[in-house]
């Protein structure tokens, strides 16, 4: 219930923005200038301790501050915009949905042909973003980020996920053992982690032990990066998941299992959950995003994003969910949503490259 709340509160604000300003914070925003005292009244304001009216006055101070951009432009010079996605079903099965999404963004961009297209792999999508033949897609938050290194891509609308934008990667060991305190007690550990692609269960703990100077890395590919995992553990898997990382460290296999916040409580009874406790939790995990190619003008991408926005209302909700199963999607930008998170995956060095390949169907 509270995140269905709070969901609600999400589509609402925007709906308020909207009515305040041109377009509900379509460019950037910089996250390490927004105050201490906005942080917190958003906080306030989703435990529903403030009001609306109190929330939206925090949001145009920072608008009025120029800490969030605005852009007032709201003129399509396109006539055609072909969004790509990688779907989690067969393509033949997406068609129609695609044309719920097509038919309803023509409706919101009159005189724009849209396209929905299902290529086989996001290499293909960066490449078509790159030279112009793709305008938009959707994207898990590791490809977004190369995406965005490689051919310019911005983040504009970041998925809502029970009611949240992120996750909490988390260290999680057995309740009896006293040896593990810190992301750093675990080097020299027996670790579990759930894949090498895994977000909350590779990239956010490896990168920070990277970045924070407790691992290095001798070279340049996948290879140095397997051989510093030797190095610095006395044994490490890749479990495939949540469960079975967690599983192994149940059955003693490991003396620390990466993974997210959640977890236990999603894959385990609670007799299995009460055996287990979180060390310390490392940090966000950002939600899938909305990603629009860098040759967009602003005028087009305000428009575009502004009508992506609407299928948060009630009446075209299910065209979101049936196409790519989120609740909502929220307004935001690279630095504020993936933010951190991608100097992870830079710092992992043939990563990048290990992220691509695990969605590519024609493997």
């Amino acid at each position: 219930m509270k995140s269905k709340i709070v969901t609600r509160k999400i589509i609402l604000l925007f709906t308020l923005v909207a009515g305040v300003v041109a377009f509900p914070l379509a460019a950037s925003a910089q996250s390490d200038a927004i105050p201490s005292w906005i942080k917190n009244t958003a906080g306030w304001w989703a435990d529903d301790q403030i009001s609306e009216t109190e929330f939206i006055n925090s949001m145009e101070y920072l608008i009025d501050s120029g800490i969030i951009q605005v852009s007032s432009q709201q003129n399509v010079d396109v006539t055609e915009l072909t969004i790509g996605f990688i779907p989690v079903e067969k393509a033949d099965d997406l068609t129609p949905k695609a044309e719920s999404l097509e038919k309803f963004l023509e409706q919101k961009m009159p005189g724009v042909d849209i396209k929905v297209v299902v290529p086989n792999n996001y290499e293909t999508i960066i490449e078509g973003m790159k030279f112009g033949h793709i305008d938009a897609a959707f994207m898990d938050t590791g490809p977004a980020w190369i995406a965005h290194n490689r051919a310019g891509a911005e983040v504009v609308l970041a998925e809502v996920v029970n009611g949240k934008v992120n996750y909490q990667a988390t260290v999680w060991t057995k309740v009896d053992n006293n040896s593990i305190n810190s992301l750093e007690d675990t080097l020299g550990k027996k670790v579990a982690f759930t894949s090498i692609t895994g977000s909350s269960g590779f990239v956010r703990p490896m990168g920070t032990l990277v970045t924070e100077g407790h691992i290095n890395i001798e070279g340049g590919d996948i290879v140095a990066l397997e051989a510093a995992l030797v190095d610095s553990f006395e044994s490490y898997t890749f479990a495939g998941g949540y469960k079975a990382a967690l599983q192994l460290l149940l059955n003693d296999h490991v003396d620390v299992a990466f993974g997210s916040d959640i977890a236990p409580k999603k894959y385990l009874d609670p007799i299995d959950q009460g055996k287990l406790k979180a060390i310390v939790t490392i940090g966000p995990v950002p939600s899938h995003v909305f990603v629009v190619s860098s040759k967009m003008s602003d005028g087009t991408k305000n428009v575009f994003v502004n009508s992506m926005v609407q299928l948060n209302y009630a009446e075209n909700n299910d065209i979101l969910r049936n196409i790519y199963g989120a609740e909502a999607l929220l307004p935001t930008s690279t630095e504020m949503h993936i933010g951190d998170f991608g100097k992870f995956i830079d710092a992992l060095v043939g990563l990048d490259q290990k992220i691509l390949d695990k969605y590519n169907k024609g493997s």
